[in-house]
């Protein structure tokens, strides 16, 4: 069992900068990968970002490439989504995920291949 907690969301002008930050429980986090997925009201949870168990690849999505950047730290068991040049569009709750992963290079994208999911932090971005 993970439990994932996000910190960091927040209100921002467009053009700033946020950092996301999700803080796992347990003790295998190295063992997962990891994803960022959105949600703005009224419309589906999409897909940001993901970050393989070892650090070693980055996958994101169309609407956040160039800006958008996620870290992972294994030994704090924390993984990160620096965010910039962030625009009104970007606004949503954004939530954490976590796959179990025996392949280092793992970066999944579609929310199904995720096993567990933090609660969300608001990001809002005025134009």
């Amino acid at each position: 069992q993970v439990q994932l907690v996000e910190s960091g969301g927040g209100l921002v002008q467009s053009g700033g900068s946020l950092r996301l930050s999700c803080l796992a429980s347990g003790r295998t986090f190295s063992s997962y990968a990891m994803g960022w997925f959105r949600q703005a009201p009224g419309k589906e949870r999409e897909f940001v970002g993901a970050i393989s168990s070892s650090g070693s690849r980055t996958y994101y999505a169309d609407s956040v490439k160039g800006r958008f950047t996620m870290s992972r730290d294994n030994a704090k068991n924390t993984v990160y989504l620096q965010m910039n040049c962030l625009k009104p569009e970007d606004a949503a709750v954004y939530y954490c995920t976590a796959a179990l992963t025996y392949n280092g290079a793992y970066v999944p994208a579609n929310r199904v291949q995720y096993e567990y999911w933090g609660q969300g932090t608001q990001v809002t971005v005025s134009s």
